[in-house]
């Protein structure tokens, strides 16, 4: 399958697939309008990447890499913001070519350090990382408004 994947930059065009799988992975049904905005906002931005894994026929799932010049680390740092495998694409290592793209990108750009947070929910998602390479090595503490 490997062979068949391509991975690319998201572009508004990739709108509704993006859409239908972030409402997949929150399990809720987000605001179009205000989630259409965002994601222009943050497709545009440089310090963004976005990506998309993709077949002949469609999307298998996507990327999305933030990166910040941090203080605390004295240069850039890299932090996943979402990521998601359709579920009939998952174990065929569609999730390692995205995360070698990032690492790529990453390596190419003098990254610090690439961060990833999981709700403490998706249990399973531990092991994926350490398997990725990631080390459990922060807690993260969330305020709800």
């Amino acid at each position: 399958m490997n062979s068949k994947i391509k991975i690319r930059k998201i572009k508004n065009q990739d709108l509704d697939f993006i859409y239908k799988s972030i409402c997949e992975l929150e399990n809720e049904l987000l605001d179009f309008e205000v989630f259409k905005t965002i994601f222009i906002e943050n497709i545009s931005n440089p310090k963004n990447l976005y990506l998309i894994a993709e077949n002949e026929t469609e999307g298998l799932g996507f990327i999305s890499f933030h990166i910040q010049n941090l203080l605390h680390h004295c240069g850039l740092v890299g932090e996943i913001q979402e990521f998601f495998i359709h579920q009939k694409y998952r174990g065929q290592d569609v999730g390692r070519i995205l995360i070698n793209e990032i690492l790529n990108y990453s390596e190419n750009n003098n990254l610090k350090s690439i961060e990833v947070t999981t709700n403490k929910k998706r249990v399973e998602n531990v092991a994926i990382y350490e398997n990725l390479g990631f080390s459990l090595s922060h807690n993260k503490f969330t305020i709800y408004k």
